[in-house]
């Protein structure tokens, strides 16, 4: 099981970044998405999606991110720029072990670094938390979200010219 930990969720100035977390780990492969803030419209946003294109994926907006960490039977792994190099790390995490990604919206504290099992760097840069995510998952996976099935409404096939959408109703 591999479930997303979003931190520091800032309803008028995070929607879109969060959404897209959101969106990122269920296609990527993720099972589920946990936010920090209650926030009922990207809830509604995120069951839109998987009702019309499928899959297994939840969400759930105002946890408490601390009792979510000392709980959590499995990894814990912290994006940050302040990590160590992915390539280095993903070697190290136990695969046969739930996993939850930690992916912060703003400055993480320190006791999230201290709770990680593995701080974990996709660059030491600024860049989006997004491509941070998208790249960990598919490293993680080894690609394999690609071959997911989610037997959706609307499914779009691979095309090179065009779009190609198949609606099942």
């Amino acid at each position: 099981m591999i479930n997303i930990l979003r931190l520091g969720h800032r309803i008028s100035r995070d929607k879109r970044i969060t959404t897209h977390v959101a969106l990122v780990s269920r296609a990527f492969g993720a099972d589920k998405v946990l936010i920090d803030t209650k926030d009922k419209k990207i809830e509604k946003t995120i069951r839109s999606t998987c009702k019309r294109f499928g899959g297994k994926f939840e969400i759930e907006t105002g946890i408490d991110e601390i009792k979510i960490i000392k709980n959590w039977d499995g990894t814990i792994v912290h994006l940050t720029m302040y990590g160590d190099e992915l390539e280095t790390s993903i070697k190290k995490i136990d695969k046969s072990k739930n996993l939850l990604i930690i992916v912060g919206a703003e400055k993480v504290p320190p006791k999230i670094y201290e709770m990680a099992d593995y701080n974990v760097s996709v660059g030491n840069q600024p860049h989006s938390e997004v491509a941070a995510l998208a790249i960990f998952l598919d490293r993680y996976t080894k690609g394999l979200w690609q071959k997911k099935k989610f037997n959706g409404k609307i499914e779009i096939l691979p095309s090179n010219s065009g779009k190609k959408v198949i609606s099942k109703d």
